[in-house]
């Protein structure tokens, strides 16, 4: 289903299921009798066209009920189209991880508005602050140590630390706007490829019967985040990505 900025309409001769979301479509076949009618029913993901720049405030609230739910959303970020979902649902994540093939020590990102909700779910000290300020927004993930509000299956096992970032795209921030708390992600890498997609209608020809939700802002980049290990004294580089070292400043 497409949702575009613009009054919804009931297709014609259909009935709406609102026991469950998305809602269903049923089609009536008119003169077969009901004992006979074989309606097969398939939730699929909703599909929002987003305005890159200026994302539509009714059509995040909207994606960002679908992830309170539990849903599994496609969004676009500054460097790829992630999976996100909701921090605290334990099944949406494992879900999560299914449809990404990967398994539970895959580590995952925590996707924040701004730097002081990431210092909700991080210890930050003063150099670590100025690091992070000088680079965020931007294209790039910061491994600290976990605060005690990350649950403990999504931190590394032994090290207790968590991958963080502050994306730079209006829509993924607008859609943090509209949700309570940091979003759980992983980029979308389909099983067996290298590289992440960055085309919203591939990825609903993938993933449409699997998503309860995908953002369409058009194409963006496809090359991962810088990431940056802070918890080593020193900060190292642990991949090289879009995000530009020599801003570090290191």
């Amino acid at each position: 289903m497409c949702i575009r900025d613009r009054p919804w309409t009931q297709p014609l001769g259909s009935r709406i299921d609102r026991s469950a979301w998305p809602y269903r479509f049923t089609l009536r076949r008119s003169g077969v009798p009901a004992h006979r009618r074989h309606l097969k029913e398939t939730v699929m993901a909703q599909y929002f066209e987003v305005h890159a720049q200026n994302p539509q405030p009714r059509l995040l609230k909207q994606a960002a009920a679908i992830l309170a739910k539990g849903g599994i959303a496609a969004v676009p970020t500054d460097s790829s189209y992630a999976l996100v979902c909701h921090l605290d649902d334990k099944a949406a994540a494992d879900r999560l991880r299914q449809i990404r093939g990967v398994d539970d020590r895959h580590l995952l990102t925590l996707i924040c508005r701004d730097l002081a909700e990431l210092s909700h779910y991080a210890i930050v000290d003063n150099r670590q602050y100025r690091l992070l300020k000088r680079v965020t927004p931007g294209p790039y993930t910061f491994v600290l140590e976990a605060t005690k509000e990350v649950p403990r299956r999504v931190s590394h096992p032994s090290r207790k630390t968590i991958g963080l970032r502050v994306p730079e795209h209006p829509v993924i921030l607008g859609l943090l706007a509209e949700h309570p708390g940091a979003l759980l992600a992983t980029t979308l890498i389909p099983q067996g490829a290298s590289e992440p997609l960055n085309d919203a209608q591939e990825i609903r020809q993938r993933y449409e019967k699997l998503l309860d939700a995908i953002l369409d802002a058009g194409a963006c980049t496809s090359e991962p985040t810088t990431v940056v290990d802070l918890t080593q004294g020193e900060p190292e580089i642990v991949r090289v990505g879009r995000g530009d070292i020599a801003a570090l400043g290191l």
